[in-house]
């Protein structure tokens, strides 16, 4: 198993400092063979997670577009991107921009998007949600033939319609697509038809077992291998903050025997390259050793 660390909160040090930490962060990442580093694609910070909406909130693909310059291995990604935030040709295009100069490392991390608030503070539009769900599944499409070198062709869409689909340069590995969420109905579908990845939240082994297996009948209805399907899973990695990396293998190996692949931790209210350094590299290499 890999360890990954989501970056969703900046308030650790003030903004003139943020640069400095972040590039800390990942290379204390990137020295502990972290494999996956993430933001959030927020305008504000998140009330309904218990935090001041007026905390700091970077933009994500500006964010990424720094790390990528400072970091060399980890893959980089947000989760998730909001379909509603940018339109699907230019998301394709920011994806693929960051995959060129990261040298192959970005994945398209996306969901149907959620948080009226911030849409309606900034005047973006936030639809029904049945009308995001297709959206969503109209970017999906999009962004599949925008990376696709060989189909630059026209897309009509019911919510799109762009003339032309041309991304030059291409990616230099088609991104991975990974749709987050964990909704049985909709969500699952969309991964079983177009994600190369899914994220889920850590709830319990019975609840993640049950969603792949939900999954898997999706995959089973479009004709998909979901071994081609990577699972990743967010977690709050409480153990390692009181340094009881024993625990945290114990809590974790039964999502890896269900074939959870990578877990992503959310950083405490502390420094991040601390949090990194003296609480997420010592775990490293234990999950390595679960296979």
């Amino acid at each position: 198993m890999q360890l990954g660390i989501h970056l969703m909160r900046y308030d650790s040090v003030p903004a003139s400092a943020l640069r400095q930490e972040l590039a800390d962060t990942v290379s204390a990442a990137e020295d502990a063979d972290v494999a996956w580093v993430s933001v959030m694609d927020h305008y504000f910070q998140m009330i309904a997670a218990g935090f001041p909406r007026e905390d700091p909130m970077l933009e994500a693909y500006t964010t990424l577009g720094y790390l990528a310059g400072v970091t060399s291995r980890v893959q980089l990604g947000v989760l998730v991107t909001g379909v509603t935030y940018r339109h699907p040709g230019l998301l394709a295009k920011i994806v693929a921009t960051l995959d060129v100069l990261s040298g192959g490392r970005a994945t398209l991390g996306i969901g149907a998007a959620w948080y009226e608030e911030e849409h309606r503070a900034l005047g973006v539009p936030y639809p029904a949600l049945a009308e995001r769900f297709e959206r969503l599944e109209e970017t999906l499409q999009i962004c599949r033939q925008m990376f696709d070198p060989a189909n630059d062709g026209p897309y009509e869409g019911t919510h799109y319609q762009l003339a032309q689909t041309l991304c030059s340069p291409q990616p230099l590995h088609a991104p991975e697509i990974m749709v987050g969420g964990g909704g049985e109905k909709k969500t699952l579908r969309l991964v079983a038809q177009y994600g190369d990845a899914c994220n889920l939240f850590a709830t319990t082994p019975q609840e993640i077992a049950h969603k792949l297996e939900v999954l898997r009948g999706h995959c089973a209805d479009v004709g998909r291998d979901p071994a081609e399907i990577r699972i990743t899973m967010l977690h709050g990695g409480t153990d390692l903050l009181s340094g009881d990396v024993d625990a945290f293998v114990k809590e974790i190996t039964p999502y890896r025997d269900l074939g959870v692949e990578t877990v992503i931790l959310r950083p405490p209210a502390t420094s991040l390259s601390a949090w990194v350094r003296d609480h997420v590299a010592p775990a490293v290499r234990p999950l390595a050793d679960l296979g």
